[in-house]
């Protein structure tokens, strides 16, 4: 056990790495700077250009943001003045935490739930319905979804905000967009691991002496069919993270996807770069804990790695 967390542990800290290097490096390949604005004087323009470092070779600057990433530095923001990079993550994230974990968690649960009853009544209506939610949430993109929702729901009918951040009712329609996709997801994975399990000897077994479905379900079924859930939670919090930079967008959501579209148009290289290492380091959280939790469920996985 010890060697399989060693080996996921290094790749992580790797792929943390690539990913910070390449933002940095195709981040100042892009000609231009923070300071092009026509109502920038060329002298203060110059004296800002030395006061960030932006005059020195892109070496240098590689490693002086790296000195102060091991100091826990993520810098301060060009544009907004006396704002840390910190501070800046610190003000969005408990907005985007919010809906990131209410999109997740109905998604998650309901598709899980979906799942099972496709399994459990193949080719009958429930498998119909899954299908049906899982090709409108694999094709049509979740900011499409948002803005018919937003249209229906809120201009047309009223019932919820159009916009904004406050209350419960700002974060229904967002948190639904944004888990249309792991709905699908999770529902379509559930239900084909659901259905080859009901069909395993011994699976058919257990129901021929007469075990209660609820007893195949929760020592059989739910089990195995919880694998590749497991497996793609990474990839779900991935997709909802890139997800919510439109999203928050379209309801004018003050999180850390409107944050990081704001740092690309104005060019702001710390909270660019530092908004991509606190999103690395969530995902790649993830992943290293889907792994854990993968070897703990399933120990043919950590055996196989370990030998």
């Amino acid at each position: 056990m010890g060697r399989y967390l060693l080996g996921r542990c290094l790749r992580t800290l790797v792929a943390l790495w690539a990913i910070i290097s390449l933002t940095f490096l195709v981040m100042h390949l892009i000609p231009g700077n923070p300071f092009l604005a026509p109502q920038v004087a060329p002298a203060i323009r110059q004296r800002l250009i030395v006061r960030y470092g932006l005059d020195l070779p892109l070496w240098r600057q590689y490693l002086l943001y790296w000195a102060g990433l091991l100091r826990g530095s993520l810098g301060v923001s060009m544009v907004v003045p006396g704002r840390t990079v910190r501070e800046m993550i610190g003000a969005a994230l408990p907005v985007s935490a919010q809906l990131g974990a209410e999109a997740l968690g109905w998604s998650v649960t309901l598709g899980i739930v979906l799942g099972l009853l496709a399994a459990f009544h193949m080719n009958r209506t429930w498998d119909y319905v899954a299908l049906a939610v899982a090709v409108l949430g694999l094709s049509v993109p979740n900011f499409v979804i948002a803005a018919l929702l937003d249209y229906v729901f809120a201009v047309r009918l009223r019932l919820l905000p159009v916009a904004g951040w406050g209350g419960p009712a700002h974060s229904v329609l967002p948190a639904f967009a944004l888990g249309c996709m792991s709905l699908a997801l999770v529902s379509r994975l559930v239900r084909f691991q659901g259905a080859e399990v009901l069909n395993l000897d011994y699976v058919r077994t257990a129901r021929a002496k007469g075990l209660p479905w609820s007893a195949i379900l929760a020592r059989h079924v739910l089990r195995n069919a919880m694998l590749p859930v497991l497996t793609t939670l990474g990839p779900l919090a991935a997709a909802v993270v890139v997800g919510s930079l439109a999203i928050e967008r379209i309801f004018a959501i003050p999180g850390l996807g409107s944050a990081f579209v704001r740092s690309i148009l104005d060019r702001d290289y710390p909270v660019i770069l530092g908004v991509t290492v606190f999103y690395a380091c969530v995902l790649l959280g993830f992943n290293f804990l889907v792994d854990v939790l993968y070897g703990v469920v399933d120990p043919r996985i950590r055996l196989g790695k370990e030998d």
